[in-house]
Formats: C-alpha cells, structure tokens, sequence
C-alpha cells in the first residue's frame, strides 16, 4: 500500500495517527501541496478531488477522504478497534467523530482559508476555485471557541471522546486543536478538562506522526 501525503494538512495526520495506533508500516509519498503537485496530471488520475490524503492498495484501487481510508484499514486490520466494539459502540464512534469532524476542523478551515492571501480564489480545497469570505472566517472563529467549549463540556464527563476507549473520534479532536494555531485559536488554560486530555493523548507515540 501507498499513502499519499503532505505532512502539514490536518486530514493526512489523522490518518498518519491512524495507522500508527495499528502498528502498520505504509510507503509513505509527499505530495508538495505548497508547489501545487496536486494539480499535476499524475495525481489527478489518482484523485480527481485533488486532495490528500489518499490510499493506494496492492492491485491499484484507490481510496479518498481520511474516514473512509480509516474504514478500509480497520476492516483488514480490526486491532486495536479505533471505530468501537459493539453496535452501539460504533455508532458513538461516528457520532462523536463527525462532531469533531464538522465543528472542530472544518470551522479552523473556515476561518484559515477564508483570511491567508496564498488561499485566494482557493478558500475550498479541491478541483474548483472559490472566493474567501471574510465574514466566513469571523464566523470561523466564533466556531472554533464554541468548539473548544463543547470539547471541554464532554471531557469533564468522558475519559475520551467517544466514551471509555481512545478512538478514532480523538484522534480528530487533537488534529483539530492542534491545528487551530493556523487561525491563531489555542484553548484557555480554564478549559482544564480539555487541557489534561490533549495532554494525555498527545503522549501518546502516535500523536508524532
């Protein structure tokens, strides 16, 4: 298998996270997006969508967007189970993710890409070109403190995101704190609930990847 990659977008390293936690080895490509490489013909052919990261398997299929690779992987490779147990498990798994998913990252995308001039006429990653929106990116920011707060609000009560067990859902929630340092947003140091997790997970050695 081939991961195509770009180490400094968030959705590659939640995949990158991803499969540390399961222990696999995965030729790891760079795709230069600050020289536009996914522009070129070559990775067009492989996703159309122009996005990182994406999966390449042994006999040439090819799997985008970061859930669905993490789907693929815990299908073939279901220890340690980052997606739940049970029935219900699973489904508080993506419950929980898609929160992450939806008010954490895409709100620092929001604001991130709607204010930095190299984003200009590219305020939405993919094949098509997009105006930034300064009023997008305030409304950005407002997200991403309600989403620091939300975070802090569920931690008080749950040991992980999606309940007992570090999954999937974590795994994006430190992505998108991390990454809202692109938008200048860090959590307060009163938030001590999420403070104390991001501390925990982030100990943990796949965080580095």
């Amino acid at each position: 298998m081939k991961l195509y990659d770009y180490t400094m977008a968030p959705n590659p390293r939640r995949v990158r996270i991803f499969i540390a936690e399961k222990g696999l080895d995965i030729e790891n490509i760079a795709v230069d997006l600050g020289a536009k490489a996914q522009m070129e013909d070559a990775y067009r052919a492989k996703n159309p969508e122009l996005l990182v990261p994406t999966l390449e398997l042994d006999d040439g299929t090819i799997i985008g967007e970061s859930m669905a690779i993490c789907r693929y992987l815990e299908e073939v490779h279901p220890e340690p189970p980052l997606l739940g147990r049970t029935a219900i498990g699973k489904a508080t798994v993506e419950m929980w993710q898609r929160r992450m998913e939806m008010n954490g990252l895409a709100a620092v995308a929001e604001a991130f890409r709607n204010t930095v001039p190299g984003f200009a006429g590219r305020a939405i990653a993919g094949p098509h070109d997009y105006d930034q929106i300064p009023d997008l990116a305030a409304r950005g920011l407002l997200r991403i403190e309600h989403f620091f707060n939300d975070l802090n609000n569920r931690l008080a009560t749950s040991p992980f995101v999606a309940g007992e067990h570090y999954s999937v859902a974590d795994i994006t929630a430190l992505v998108a704190v991390d990454f809202a340092k692109v938008a200048k947003k860090r959590p307060d140091e009163s938030l001590t609930a999420l403070s104390a997790w991001r501390e925990k997970v982030s100990a943990r050695p796949s965080a580095k990847a």
